[in-house]
């Protein structure tokens, strides 16, 4: 029977989601704790592999398994094996065509910049920092300009293993709320890096280093050379990630 299950968990505390030499990784521990759940060896499958550093509110995944067990039982089971930085949200049995990657249909992730003078304490780690002043508003202006489906080249990463680099943004907004600025992206899929390639150029915009124009300039001429560097992992969040009704599955906010 195959299964899929939500998870949150606190990158700060991993090296990414994928399995590697290095420990410790959210696959890895997840696996571990299945194993000792299930009684046998499962490889988990998720919707979107994260990096070391970033988090998730709601990470989807799914596991092959002729265990049984009440969702209950599964998740008591699994977090009690988990590390305190990753927590079970919920498990649903899922028809053998349901692929965690592949069937999804969205993905939204949320990057958070701390935007004040003074060094961050209690959100280190789960915030990036901007010192400097940052104009939301011309941030968000800039960002309506990567709406809809686009050669996203000028924003992915080099080490990106995608055959193309066409993606559909659906959704993208950038708003502040007292010390913090967030941006929301929601697309059909994305590329290695994409939206920290996409939130170092809103910063640059938002700094006033460039105009809002600049950003669909950039886009239009597919050139990674041409946009800014990198932004760092701390604030970036896998959000949810949204599949067909018959599935019924929670979505984190």
């Amino acid at each position: 029977m195959r299964y899929a299950l939500g998870l949150e968990y606190d990158g700060c505390a991993f090296l990414g989601w994928q399995i590697q030499r290095q420990q410790p990784t959210v696959q890895g521990c997840v696996e571990k704790a299945l194993a000792r759940v299930a009684n046998h060896a499962a490889r988990v499958t998720v919707c979107g592999r994260t990096d070391t550093g970033v988090h998730a509110l709601g990470q989807v995944a799914h596991f092959d398994s002729d265990a049984q067990r009440s969702e209950r039982s599964w998740i008591l089971g699994l977090n009690s094996n988990l590390p305190k930085g990753i927590s079970v949200l919920w498990i649903r049995p899922v028809d053998d065509e349901f692929h965690a990657r592949f069937s999804a249909f969205s993905r939204t992730y949320r990057y958070l910049i701390l935007n004040r003078w003074i060094r961050p304490a209690l959100d280190a780690g789960r915030k990036s920092w901007c010192r400097k002043p940052l104009d939301a508003d011309k941030m968000h202006d800039a960002a309506q300009l990567l709406l809809g489906e686009h050669d996203f080249t000028s924003f992915r990463a080099a080490a990106c293993q995608a055959r193309h680099a066409l993606r559909e943004i659906q959704q993208i907004s950038v708003q502040r709320s007292a010390d913090t600025v967030s941006l929301e992206v929601t697309a059909n899929g994305f590329l290695y890096h994409m939206v920290r390639n996409i939130a170092g150029s809103l910063i640059r915009v938002g700094l006033g280093e460039a105009p809002p124009q600049w950003l669909g300039d950039v886009l239009g001429k597919q050139d990674r050379a041409l946009a800014a560097p990198t932004a760092a992992p701390e604030g970036l969040y896998f959000v949810r990630a949204r599949y067909a009704a018959q599935y019924d599955f929670p979505y984190a906010n």
